[in-house]
């Protein structure tokens, strides 16, 4: 952990060199996989006073979630606090997908995505939304409504991320744009606000590759890892079905990361459904660091490949983690899925 680049890419872009001292304890105990059953679109995170904290989306979409624990093991039987329920009417009464909790300016934040109940609205008029909560304890602080992103188009928006780089904060998203024939796209701005942007939204990448357009042209969850002079943004594709997959966008960390060509895209996926593994559609990502200082993958993926029905009102994508190693190159390596048991 002595690598001056290796730094951690949530809540403040805080060094390894301060990551609170229990977090290094090689004496916690060991993750098992699943790690926590039915939920999906899962952020775990190691917040600056040393708890890991961890929300996803739920199966019956109507509720934002937070649970924390000391160690990652223990997020398993942490209580989980209901942070806001939707409402019965109006934009945010029908899903409610994939929340992130971040630190900004004093407060907690948590983004996610929603959209209208049914009865003649459209359901997937879904679009990104904050609650916020200026109390120090996100578990037992008041929460209320912040409001809804600004982006340029009022269009299917989802899966909000926010990062520090250079001093700056970003919000990385993704976003079906007017004019591109693509379920959505990922895009990147600095924040003004946690809900309004900065500059005009950078593109930075449109599913075009063949595993990126099964079953639907989707780009969408990005995540950041920031690691060896580079950073790393992992992203999914394809329908929620055994097809889910993850890509990687790559820019040098003294790149302009607002020019759409610093970027380069991975031409085949990083992580990919594993039947040898019996791990199915792995996808929608984020990062932590592990107890003993390892940087670690969080994604949910099923048991299973045969879905009766909607992939979507199936419960069972589980949330899983696992260590990430590096090529000579410095080059994170994600694939296979390890499989159900204990994490190594």
């Amino acid at each position: 952990m002595t690598d001056p680049h290796r730094r951690l890419f949530l809540a403040g872009a805080l060094s390894t060199a301060a990551l609170p001292a229990l977090a290094r304890t090689p004496a916690a105990p060991r993750a098992i996989n699943p790690l926590v059953r039915n939920r999906a679109d899962a952020q775990v995170a190691l917040q600056a006073d040393g708890w890991y904290t961890m929300t996803g989306s739920v199966p019956e979409y109507d509720r934002l979630v937070l649970r924390r624990s000391r160690t990652i093991a223990g997020l398993v039987t942490a209580p989980e606090t209901v942070l806001w329920r939707h409402p019965a009417t109006g934009p945010m009464s029908g899903y409610i997908w994939a929340p992130e909790l971040h630190r900004i300016d004093g407060r907690w934040i948590m983004y996610f995505a929603a959209g209208p109940s049914g009865g003649g609205a459209d359901v997937f008029r879904i679009r990104t939304f904050a609650i916020a909560c200026t109390d120090a304890d996100p578990m037992t602080g008041s929460w209320s409504v912040l409001g809804q992103l600004e982006t340029p188009w009022d269009s299917f928006t989802l899966d909000s991320t926010s990062f520090v780089h250079r001093g700056t904060r970003y919000l990385a998203w993704a976003q079906r744009e007017p004019g591109i024939e693509t379920n959505s796209n990922l895009y990147l701005a600095p924040l003004a606000t946690p809900l309004t942007l900065a500059a005009r939204p950078a593109r930075l990448s449109v599913p075009t590759l063949p595993w990126e357009v099964r079953g639907y042209k989707v780009n969408e969850a990005p995540a950041l890892l920031a690691r060896h002079g580079r950073l790393f943004l992992t992203y999914s594709a394809s329908a929620t079905d055994a097809r889910y997959c993850m890509g990687m966008l790559t820019a040098r960390d003294d790149a302009d990361i607002m020019d759409p060509a610093a970027w380069t895209k991975s031409q085949t996926p990083v992580m990919s459904t594993s039947p040898a593994h019996k791990i199915y559609g792995p996808g929608h990502n984020s990062f932590t660091v592990d107890e003993r200082g390892r940087d670690m993958l969080v994604f949910h993926a099923r048991d299973y490949e045969l879905i009766k029905g909607d992939p979507l009102l199936d419960p069972n994508r589980h949330t899983r983690v696992q260590p990430i190693l590096y090529d000579a190159a410095g080059v994170p390596l994600f694939d296979p899925p390890v499989a159900n048991g204990p994490v190594a």
